[in-house]
């Protein structure tokens, strides 16, 4: 940590006073609230039409919830409560009037990712500079849900410059996993997740630039998506890197099954907005082959995956091959590449956007891992000792990245990502005529608080689909089990290479960041992958997915069996 203002704690103590005081007209929870708690979206919106429940009702069970989740995770920001008793309530009458839905999320309770603007709250970002500067309208996606019947209920908690595992910043703290306390609950849409995972809310809506939808969906148990861009209006949604057009930050969707994850899609698919930057294609109905061709791979040619993540993949191609789909492993045309794009894309202005609205907040400590990248004859000499005498070839590539390139480097860079884009789509959807891909999201499952937010190449996985623009879909598998998912010789006498400094850091010694009997319980997930596009098809393979894995303990209503 280093110098900071005098003013930044003073402001977050403010907030913090203001969210306690939201929270405080929550109505004491009762067991009659769980049939509220386990329903799905549609559900919801089935029993509401039928006038079996009312949306007031529903939104009190979820918001009894939400504080629990608070209480227990430090999962929330802004809280809505009372306005959304207020829209609850409308939403009632004009079904008691109307006889009729405003849409299909009537009286669905929904949350945001803080980074979407929502009229009269603040859209903070963890910054102090950016308290108490209310939203003046609603982004387009917060518009489209309220319009449709859908009733914002919270925001929810990210991390300091949004480019972390770790979910800590100094406004708001460390957000927990729902499943142990001593484990962070993933990328930047984390307080999101995990608020999900606590059946605090039935939808939500996060972003995603370089997995920071997809972890959080994995490593919490629920589902996600993250779009190709151009299907979702990005109207008022704050972002890290704005003018970064090279990797676009994607808006998505996140809920408990993959019914909800399509209903969040027919939402916002399509829709006029005031940036004119969705294709104007609505959510397509399509039907899929009796069989489909699926591609999978159980390490990405980068890291190598952990015992657990590949069991996900595996056990995902076995129950696939049993409803008999073909599934044909492959390897990932030179993935290490991808994530070379992506660091030199992000890290092409020298850090300046992502750390210019920190100002005087508090620094913390994951923080260190960007601030402190070395410059000038410091850097090529890590990357010397990286290279030669301990033999890590592609560290020592990352660590040259780790600059403010000219204009000429990034434009190359952005070129030979295109050429990288064209590569993939001709070795492995041209050639192989796959319907889908089956993927690790990450290499380990939830990593412990701290460490994590060194080893950011971990995300490779999952960037990669940033770097090519495909649309891709998480689905919960399984669960760690230290019975299951040891190291073993076989594991390790894989042809898989590794980074030895990342190999090291994860698998070897005592304080190894890979130990199956601290993570046992959390849950693990894959991406279904197709091109670019093709959105609705990865829903309906993720309906697939979900089909052949059976029941296994995910879904609405799931979290309190296993919390116990």
């Amino acid at each position: 940590m280093w110098p900071f203002s005098s003013s930044w704690k003073e402001i977050a103590q403010q907030k913090v006073e203001e969210r306690a005081k939201a929270l405080q007209t929550a109505l004491p929870a009762s067991p009659e609230q769980l049939v509220f708690l386990a329903a799905p979206a549609a559900e919801i919106v089935q029993r509401i039409a039928a006038g079996e429940w009312t949306a007031s009702e529903v939104l009190e069970a979820y918001i009894s919830r939400a504080v629990l989740a608070q209480q227990t995770i430090n999962c929330l920001t802004e809280v809505l409560f009372e306005e959304a008793r207020q829209q609850a309530q409308a939403l009632d009458d004009y079904v008691q009037v109307t006889k009729k839905l405003k849409g299909p999320p009537h009286g669905v309770p929904v949350s945001f990712k803080d980074v979407y603007d929502i009229a009269g709250h603040d859209s903070s970002m963890r910054y102090s500079n950016q308290a108490h500067k209310p939203a003046a309208v609603d982004a387009e996606l917060v518009r489209l849900v309220r319009e449709a019947g859908g009733i914002p209920l919270a925001k929810t908690n990210v991390p300091q410059t949004l480019m972390f595992y770790e979910c800590v910043n100094p406004m708001w703290g460390r957000t927990l996993n729902p499943y142990s306390a001593d484990h962070t609950s993933g990328g930047s849409s984390r307080g999101e997740a995990a608020l999900l995972a606590m059946d605090g809310s039935v939808l939500g809506w996060g972003t995603d630039l370089g997995g920071s939808l997809r972890f959080p969906a994995s490593f919490c148990g629920i589902y996600g998506f993250k779009p190709g861009h151009g299907r979702l209006p990005t109207g008022s949604v704050k972002e890290n890197l704005p003018g970064l057009d090279a990797i676009k930050t994607i808006m998505g969707p996140m809920g408990r099954s993959v019914a909800d994850i399509e209903l969040a899609c027919r939402v916002g698919f399509g829709q006029q907005s005031e940036n004119y930057d969705p294709a104007p294609i609505l959510y397509r109905d399509i039907e899929l082959p009796e069989k489909l061709k699926f591609g999978y791979y159980v390490n990405d040619g980068f890291i190598k995956s952990s015992p657990a993540s590949q069991r996900a993949v595996l056990e995902t191609v076995e129950a696939l091959s049993r409803e008999g789909h073909e599934c044909v492993e492959f390897a990932v045309p030179d993935a290490a590449k991808a994530l070379k794009f992506f660091m030199s894309l992000t890290l092409a202005d020298g850090n300046k956007t992502l750390f210019s609205p920190i100002k005087g907040d508090l620094r913390v400590s994951a923080f260190l891992s960007l601030q402190c990248c070395p410059k000038g004859w410091a850097r090529l000499l890590i990357s010397w000792v990286l290279r030669y005498p301990m033999g890590d070839a592609v560290f020592a590539d990352i660590m040259k990245l780790c600059k403010t390139a000219s204009v000429e480097e990034f434009w190359s860079t952005i070129d030979q990502q295109k050429d990288y884009f064209r590569k993939f789509y001709k070795e492995v959807w041209e050639k192989y005529k796959f319907d889908g891909i089956i993927a690790p999201v990450l290499a380990i499952p939830a990593l412990p608080h701290g460490p994590v937010a060194y080893i950011s190449p971990l995300s490779s996985s999952s960037l990669l689909y940033n770097i090519v623009d495909s649309p891709v879909g998480t689905v919960p598998v399984t669960r760690v089990d230290p019975n299951l998912d040891r190291l073993t010789d076989e594991w390790r006498n894989q042809p898989a290479a590794s980074p030895p400094t990342l190999e090291g850091l994860i698998y070897k010694g005592s304080n190894a960041f890979y130990n199956v009997d601290k993570m046992a319980g959390l849950p693990i997930g894959v991406q279904v992958v197709e091109k670019k596009w093709e959105e609705e098809k990865v829903v309906e393979m993720m309906k697939v997915v979900d089909r052949a894995l059976g029941k296994r303990g995910f879904g609405p209503g799931s979290w309190k069996a296993k919390a116990q």
